[in-house]
């Protein structure tokens, strides 16, 4: 999928593209030397602002400019112009100033100046620059480059300068401005100059619109003075930043055209036209289609066995130069070759499915909640999912129960949400990271943006059954049952399939150990890992030293043996204000039940209370019950969202204060 690399990033590239890249020639700036330019040097006179001192800001950028020229044929060339002053030590990464380049995305100039606290100026020279790929793996292969500035003299109290000129991708029409980082901003501006009779579209996100100005002939700019930084170093479960960063997309071309809901539109049919024809089956895809949901008794079994074909079968594996990173391959070659990337898995499915008359489209979103704004029309986004049209009447029966990722249209289509990519996650679900998130379907003049739906808590979660002995000593031993279903399956799955035996011991010590001291597996087994259909089940055997502790006569034990389900969120714990949504997690439920035998000659003298408490977004509750040599714990955690507005924090404090008193609770034993 095209932009994989779009991330705010805590260096001095405000405006990124939206497609893929590779790599290509350039001009670097060590050919010859050249003087610190005006605009640099009139930037560099720039105070630094007070909020940069008063939030103890690393490095603060001065002045960040881009203009991007468009011909009568729509094909662009952008310059981008970049100052920042280096505040602290830290602050240097944010003059190492990047360039992205590929086959069809040319980068002209590179150059880059130092004047140094002392008054000093550098150029930077060849062995200062580094180019590399931007996708490492065995399973990526493209042809993407960025090159990298390190400049020399780049100490605090410097001010560093850069400038770049690429030619961007004849076949895109879109760029997207990043107006906010980790550190403030002083001034910022775009620019948009436009062959005669050109014409451009707008949106924003997190930032008031504003009317450009016309400093020429269709010669139009933007500028922003004074923008904050987003800090979110010390804040704990918050969407990432580029969910919460403010942008500006431009359009022009074909995609420039005004109204969201045109915006959209325009986008997926622009989509949908890279894409004509390659879902097409061939006769050898009709024939797996039809082979693979002969007999097959409801829609769920039909869907399935496909989908499972093609995550079992369909190895993920990225080759990509130029419009190769937005265009996928043709079906009868993904089948034959048996490998695709995120929309070349798409296209088969779309295409299987087409072969036994279920219709399905391209659904592009990303994989990070909130990249995607419904009112911010974009091609912003990183990955290609399939949406799958479901016929009248369907889901019925036990199917309603299992095909639950449904999305309805504004046509009154009945969509189910699949992502063929995702290995481990079965249809009829998806994974946490989708949930609550929008993308685009590319469904002709139907193409809109719609929300992914939030999965009900019975979607996912855990079930732990635990039976144990506790001695005289306080050594406990025992044996216990985990069935994990949605995220929680998901997760481990992942984690079996990347880990040796010792690796997956290893883990589960890690987990376990914190609540268990002198932890030691006598045996662990994990069943059911193939079949995504059933839970994942894990059995382990185990013993603990000193988990009860003595005081006299009494043995203090806590009931809930192991596990926790509280957030480490200090800000909200504290009672400070939130600005940002708290993310949750998944929806899911989450139980507990653990029976403790008692050792001879003690009784169970005092338990804690029983603890329950319910709020919108969230339930808990936990008993602890004694009936004669047994100490019975049980608990039950429901979550029924992915993340809360800040305005709930008061909510979930008290959820998390009555989960953190349950699970620290102790009871006492008595030697009679």
């Amino acid at each position: 999928m095209g932009n994989r690399r779009v991330d705010w990033k805590i260096i001095g590239l405000g405006l990124v593209s939206v497609t893929a890249l590779s790599c290509a020639s350039a001009a670097w700036a060590g050919e010859k030397k050249l003087p610190v330019p005006d605009w640099a040097l009139y930037a560099a006179k720039t105070p630094t602002p007070v909020v940069a001192t008063a939030t103890n800001a690393p490095a603060v950028i001065l002045f960040d400019e881009y203009l991007i020229t468009v011909d009568e044929q729509n094909h662009a060339v952008e310059r981008e112009r970049y100052v920042v002053r280096i505040l602290k030590p830290q602050g240097r990464d944010y003059a190492h100033c990047t360039a992205y380049y590929d086959v069809d995305s040319k980068l002209r100039n590179f150059h880059s100046w130092t004047i140094a606290a002392d008054g000093k100026q550098f150029q930077a020279k060849d062995e200062d620059y580094s180019d590399r790929g931007l996708a490492e793996g065995a399973e990526l292969q493209f042809t993407e480059r960025v090159r990298i500035v390190n400049p020399p003299g780049a100490d605090p109290g410097a001010v560093v300068a850069c400038e770049t000129e690429t030619q961007l991708r004849p076949y895109m029409t879109e760029e997207v401005w990043g107006i906010q980082y980790s550190i403030p901003v002083v001034t910022e501006a775009l620019e948009l100059a436009l062959p005669p009779g050109g014409h451009f579209s707008d949106t924003w996100r997190g930032h008031e619109a504003l009317k450009p100005v016309e400093v020429g002939s269709n010669h139009l700019r933007w500028e922003i003075h004074d923008m904050p930084q987003l800090d979110l170093e010390n804040v704990r479960s918050a969407p990432s930043r580029g969910a919460l960063a403010a942008r500006m997309s431009v359009n022009w071309g074909q995609t420039a055209v005004r109204g969201t809901d045109a915006e959209w539109r325009a986008i997926g049919q622009w989509m949908g036209g890279l894409e004509e024809h390659r879902p097409d089956p061939t006769p050898e895809i009709t024939a797996k289609a039809q082979e693979l949901t002969a007999g097959a008794p409801d829609m769920y079994t039909k869907l399935e066995r496909i989908t499972d074909y093609i995550q079992k079968n369909i190895r993920y594996f990225v080759v990509e130069t130029g419009i190769g990173g937005w265009q996928a391959h043709w079906a009868g070659d993904i089948y034959r070759n048996k490998y695709g990337d995120c929309k070349d898995k798409t296209t088969l499915l779309v295409s299987m499915l087409q072969a036994v008359g279920i219709k399905a489209y391209y659904f592009h979103v990303d994989t990070r909640r909130g990249f995607i704004d419904p009112k911010a029309p974009s091609l912003y986004g990183n990955h290609m999912i399939t949406a799958i049209e479901l016929p009248p009447g369907e889901p019925k029966g036990e199917d309603a129960s299992r095909l639950l990722a449904l999305v309805k249209t504004p046509q009154g289509k009945t969509l189910l949400i699949f992502d063929p990519t995702d290995e481990w996650t079965p249809v009829g679900l998806i994974r946490a990271e989708l949930q609550g998130a929008y993308g685009n379907i590319a469904d002709g003049e139907n193409s809109a943006a719609l929300r992914m739906p939030v999965l009900p808590a019975s979607s996912g979660g855990l079930v732990r059954q635990g039976k144990f002995t506790l001695a005289a000593d306080g050594s406990l031993s025992g044996e216990i049952d985990e069935l994990r279903t949605g995220d929680d399956a998901q997760r481990q799955r992942i984690s079996i399939k990347y880990s040796d035996a010792k690796e997956l011991h290893e883990e589960l010590e890690r987990r376990l150990g914190t609540d268990l001291p002198g932890l030691a597996f006598k045996d662990y087994q994990f069943g059911s890992v193939a079949d995504l259909e059933k839970p994942l089940d894990l059995t382990l055997k185990l013993s603990a030293t000193n988990y009860a502790h003595s005081a006299g006569p009494l043995l203090l034990l806590r009931p809930r043996v192991l596990g926790s389900h509280v957030h480490s969120v200090p800000d909200v714990m504290e009672g400070k204000t939130r600005l940002y949504p708290i993310v949750l997690g998944h929806p899911g439920t989450w139980t507990d039940s653990f029976d403790i035998a008692l050792p001879a000659g003690y009784a169970v003298d005092d338990t804690p209370e029983p603890v329950s408490v319910d709020v919108e977004f969230a339930s808990y509750k936990s008993t602890v019950t004694a009936k004669g040599s047994m100490l019975h714990y049980e608990s039950e955690y429901v979550v029924r969202d992915v993340e809360i507005p800040a305005g709930k924090a008061a909510e979930f404090r008290k959820l998390e204060q009555a989960i953190l008193a349950s699970e620290k609770g102790s009871a006492v034993l008595k030697k009679q």
